[in-house]
């Protein structure tokens, strides 16, 4: 039979996020999944509510926090990762290709000098990597399209997929941003669907279609079933032209010139200059083609 984590998510309506403890429920120690770090771009305010509660609920249950995880870096909301390892002394680790993914973005912010080499995690996993969550075995999917980095996380009987596929109404991630491809993006879902059919697949955003409540978990079975994009669309040719045609219509994520400043970092926030006031540094004209909002 195959192992079965404990897995509790935490919606986040912000920012439609669904951050997930994953845990052992043998030995109590948990994996914290693609937490996220309060951000607010009207005023400027960062918080650590959602990170804070997911702690509360560790506490609550007992859990020993193993992992601090994130399956890429996030362009709609900021990680606490960092804020998190403070807090509990746990390792973070992310997909080896971030490193990708911070040269691309060091060139858009006129970074010279920083250091895209991955060193802001503890760990960089490559595909077909393996650890554990106490007694569970775990293991890592490279699954790139939606951004250079993605990665899948299966632990035991769970799948943590983030932006690649949606609940089945939703559909699957977007594969326009720099470094994106749909074409891509179809070969990563096939191998996650190539899965067995009873994996819970856990996705990272719910944006609640036709207003209900937020949902976040499916298996692989009812996926190659009801998945309004996959269940129609029966070839990578056809996947490429709805998903490219679907992106066109979409406008560029609010935060994303915020929070890649920051997730490339591993969640960590701007320095403070002199003033004492950390700055964020967004570049102009740089994501262009996109439509306004």
């Amino acid at each position: 039979m195959p192992q079965k984590p404990e897995v509790t998510g935490f919606f986040d309506p912000r920012t439609w996020s669904v951050q997930y403890v994953a845990a052992d429920p043998a030995t109590k120690e948990c994996a914290i999944i693609d937490p996220v770090l309060d951000y607010d771009e009207k005023s400027g305010q960062t918080g650590t509510m959602n990170a804070d509660r997911i702690l509360e609920f560790v506490a609550l249950k007992g859990y020993r926090v193993a992992w601090i995880l994130d399956t890429h870096p996030h362009a709609d909301h900021f990680s606490a990762a960092h804020y998190l390892k403070g807090k509990t002394g746990a390792p973070t680790a992310i997909g080896e290709k971030v490193v990708e993914v911070q040269k691309l973005w060091k060139g858009f912010y006129n970074w010279p000098d920083f250091p895209a080499d991955g060193s802001q995690w503890d760990r960089l996993f490559a595909h077909g990597d393996t650890f554990k969550v106490g007694d569970l075995d775990a293991s890592v999917m490279f699954s790139p399209g939606h951004t250079l980095a993605s990665i899948t996380y299966v632990i035991g009987d769970a799948a943590f997929v983030h932006d690649t596929i949606f609940m089945p109404d939703s559909g699957t991630a977007r594969a326009d941003f720099p470094g994106g491809s749909a074409k891509v993006l179809w070969a990563s879902i096939q191998d996650i669907l190539a899965l067995p059919d009873a994996t819970r697949l856990f996705t990272g955003h719910d944006y609640q279609p036709d207003g209900r409540e937020p949902l976040w978990e499916s298996t692989v079975g009812q996926q190659k079933a009801r998945n309004i994009h996959l269940s129609t669309c029966r070839t990578e040719a056809e996947f490429t032209a709805l998903r490219e045609a679907r992106d066109r219509t979409l406008p560029m994520p609010k935060l994303i010139l915020h929070a890649l400043q920051v997730n490339i970092r591993g969640g960590r926030l701007p320095e403070p200059e002199g003033n004492g006031t950390r700055y964020l540094k967004i570049p102009l004209d740089t994501l262009t083609g996109a439509p306004w909002e």
